[in-house]
């Protein structure tokens, strides 16, 4: 059973940093693309970052440009996602998903992917 989990999440002040990490566990994922999605409360779900499989693309909501950092160890199983100059915008619940298995490009979509986390809430207030 595939099963991801996320941590790393919590109250920060604005201009702080945080970094999540996601486990996944249950299969391997080296040749699928994986991602970062965000929900604020009464919104949608929205795309933050992406890595393709073994790393040789990312892609980024321009909101996470210059700002934001993926990053994925395949022998461990996880993606990370390094958030500097965090802003009260970035308030949100982010996930971690992993991409249906096909050519291993990354995506922005939502309905790409196959398996999500449950979540871990970031908090950005002073």
């Amino acid at each position: 059973q595939v099963q991801l989990v996320e941590t790393g999440g919590g109250l920060v002040q604005p201009g702080g940093s945080l970094r999540l990490s996601c486990a996944a566990s249950g299969g391997t994922f080296s040749n699928r693309a994986m991602g970062w999605f965000r929900q604020a409360p009464g919104k949608g779900r929205e795309f933050v970052a992406a890595i393709s499989r073994s790393a040789y693309s990312t892609g980024y909501a321009d909101s996470a440009k210059g700002r934001f950092t993926i990053s994925r160890d395949d022998a461990k199983n996880t993606v990370d996602l390094q958030m500097n100059s965090l802003k009260p915008g970035d308030t949100a619940v982010y996930f971690c998903a992993v991409k249906r298995a096909d050519s291993g490009g990354y995506s922005i979509w939502p309905y790409d992917y196959e398996y999500w986390g449950p979540g871990t809430q970031v908090t950005v207030s002073s």
